[in-house]
């Protein structure tokens, strides 16, 4: 049977509709935050034994929100993705409520469980470097090696996301000193790129097989269509084993490590976040704490104990 009703199901689509086109939350966001309601709606059709309308769901008491973290709890769920869950339900009832005009105060006011944030795993930057070589030795095919070796490049030397780096086309080449990057949310920012990711890239393109087209995308897949991100990310796979580097050493632990060593190099904490495309200071933080646990690190290894 179907657990939702029309209109919580049309609602809920209504709302995943508004994300996309004015919050320009991605399209994974969206269907991960439609998992979560349907999950949550459902759950409240099975506690009172009756399919929820709108009506219905604004009558949602505590004491039912109580019941489902009791039930999520009970799924052996983590407190990270509980939270997330929760984060979920708010953002759908705080629409829903202005649109139908009730009070949500029982979904909102519900606390979301306490986790510790982890921090970013950069690498050192001696394996940041290590790992752009031995990416270059993963492939028999020259050009495919330096695909490789400029997609990775550009992660940590201009700090992008995966999906930042493989959305450019070749209107992008050849690389200008400055890229203007669209990031989550829409969120445009302007980096820097450095000599090194634009030789890197124009070495891709002298060997890259595949004619270039300004509305085509800049890097490439063994038959000529868009570069998957699982290619880069088997890549780094295979390098960081012959590294002997943890599996915390990813395509987004270079943009980690650009961080960390801006910072570390003295770099000021808010143009960090311009780089990064943080909406907020508070997420760029984070890397202090991981500059400081580094430090701590250095300090328990070599001072010496009385």
């Amino acid at each position: 049977m179907n657990l939702i009703s029309p209109a919580c199901r049309d609602a809920l689509q209504h709302w995943l509709d508004t994300l996309g086109a004015l919050a320009g939350r991605s399209q994974n966001t969206q269907t991960a935050y439609r998992g979560d309601v349907t999950e949550f709606l459902s759950f409240m059709t099975l506690h009172h034994a009756e399919r929820q309308g709108l009506k219905a769901l604004e009558r949602i008491t505590v004491s039912d929100m109580r019941a489902w973290m009791a039930d999520q709890r009970n799924g052996d769920i983590g407190a990270r993705s509980l939270a997330r869950k929760l984060s979920a339900v708010k953002s759908f009832y705080r629409w829903l409520a202005e649109r139908e005009g009730f009070e949500p105060t029982a979904v909102l006011s519900t606390r979301a469980p306490k986790f510790t944030k982890k921090l970013p795993r950069p690498l050192a930057e001696d394996a940041a470097r290590a790992m752009i070589d031995t990416v270059e030795l993963q492939s028999v095919s020259d050009w495919v090696a330096a695909r490789d070796v400029a997609v990775v490049t550009l992660l940590y030397g201009c700090g992008l996301r995966i999906s930042e780096a493989l959305s450019l086309t070749g209107a992008d080449a050849p690389l200008p000193e400055t890229l203007r990057i669209v990031g989550k949310g829409g969120k445009e920012r302007v980096v820097p790129v450095l000599p090194a990711a634009r030789d890197a890239v124009d070495r891709y393109l002298q060997l890259c097989p595949h004619p270039q087209a300004k509305d085509a995308a800049l890097f490439r897949g063994a038959r000529g269509g868009p570069l998957n991100p699982r290619a880069i990310q088997g890549v780094m796979a295979k390098a960081r084993m012959q590294l002997g580097l943890p599996s915390t050493a990813t395509p987004h632990a270079m943009r980690h490590s650009f961080a960390t060593h801006l910072l570390s190099a003295g770099g000021d904490l808010r143009a960090i976040q311009e780089l990064l495309g943080h909406a907020s200071l508070s997420t760029t933080q984070t890397y202090t704490a991981v500059d400081t646990a580094r430090l701590m690190e250095v300090y328990n290894r070599a001072h010496p104990k009385a």
